[in-house]
């Protein structure tokens, strides 16, 4: 990827990002606050999540726990926003973030609502340096609207990856490096509509897909499939479209080989 080289710390955290994102994570639990996207999001993430799971380890969708006995990481996982619902559909889940204070939060929370929820502050190329000392591998991965605010993409994406059991699942969801993604995740929803703080995305952040895929083969990851993540102004909610990948989109992979 020629936008996302290396930076010579060898780290996917960039403190302006941990700093921004700290300064709200009081407000990751209400549903029209400064999160109110990702609430908004939640149904569409959880269901394709859930139903890609269910497919692949032949289990019932919607048996009301087709997740038990897998194990999850949710990365960046915030206040919980995916640890929580994970954890209703069976999984046992494992959240890391590097920001201490969503930590905080998510635990917080997770306690209130009665869900064992293994909260954590780490950062993915750290489990997975751990690996080779003992460190578990994890039959599902998310990362979720995390890859376009991390310092080193390439890092981040090889790390994830060698982070799934083989056979086990990774999950990615970002936005595209396209003039339509400028206009309406930027201009529009943190300019024009107020859906998100002035500053919450960089544009030369964002990614295509075929660089995503490019870099989560070097973890070991064959992506799966692809589509679309799509926003209805009239029905004010979101949908899955195969064909429309100028924004949002989200694909799943399968771990082809065992970490080394």
């Amino acid at each position: 990827m020629s936008q996302t080289t290396h930076n010579r710390h060898n780290s996917t955290v960039d403190p302006a990002e941990i700093e921004r994102f700290s300064r709200i994570a009081d407000e990751w639990w209400d549903p029209t606050g400064k999160f109110a996207p990702l609430h908004r999001l939640g149904p569409v993430r959880i269901g394709y999540i859930r139903d890609r799971a269910a497919i692949h380890w032949d289990r019932e969708a919607l048996s009301g726990q087709p997740l038990q006995g897998l194990s999850v990481l949710d990365i960046g996982c915030g206040g919980g926003l995916l640890s929580e619902p994970m954890a209703r559909l069976g999984a046992a889940v494992t959240g890391i973030d590097a920001a201490a204070r969503n930590i905080a939060v998510a635990a917080l929370h997770a306690e209130k609502q009665g869900l064992a929820i293994d909260y954590r502050q780490d950062t993915a190329e750290a489990l997975a340096i751990s690996i080779n000392q003992g460190g578990g591998q994890y039959d599902v991965v998310l990362a979720l609207e995390i890859v376009e605010h991390v310092a080193d993409v390439d890092l981040f994406l090889a790390s994830i990856g060698r982070l799934v059991k083989p056979g086990g699942l990774l999950f990615l969801s970002t936005l595209n490096r396209t003039a339509k993604a400028w206009a309406l995740a930027i201009a529009g929803a943190e300019y024009l509509l107020g859906w998100l703080p002035r500053g919450t995305h960089d544009w030369k952040k964002f990614l295509k897909p075929s660089e995503v895929v490019r870099g989560l083969a070097a973890g070991g990851i064959e992506t799966q499939e692809i589509v679309g993540v799509v926003y209805s102004p009239l029905s004010r909610a979101w949908s899955l479209n195969r064909t429309d990948l100028d924004v949002n989109y989200m694909l799943f992979g399968v771990a082809q080989n065992a970490t080394k």
